[in-house]
């Protein structure tokens, strides 16, 4: 499936994705701005991105635990989510996400 990533300076970049990986995965794999340190335990919030607004149903609301390390963030937003915590599924393709600045 093909998703689109906006980086942090504003490029769009197409991006092919595999269902059943976590959204920070393909990412990572197709060098967009996001380092993942925890490697998706969701303890470093390092693949902070936003959901584009019309595709927030589709990837569903945020678990108790992301929302509370998310409400702490100083860049964070309603469409703001973890990519470590979307699993990507068909029913995905063509979502469109951006990478979130960094917290430092």
């Amino acid at each position: 499936m093909t998703i689109t990533a906006v980086d942090r300076e504003g490029v769009e970049h197409p991006i092919d994705a595999g269902e059943g990986e976590p959204l920070m995965w393909a990412l990572r794999e197709n060098n967009i701005d996001v380092e993942a340190v925890c490697g998706g335990h969701m303890s470093c919030l390092t693949c902070h991105v936003y959901i584009d607004p019309a595709w927030l149903e589709r990837v569903g609301r945020r678990s108790g635990e992301e929302a509370d390390l998310l409400d702490d963030q100083l860049h964070s937003r309603a469409e703001s989510r973890l990519s470590c915590q979307i699993e990507l599924s068909a029913d995905l393709a063509g979502l469109r996400c951006t990478v979130a600045p960094p917290e430092g």
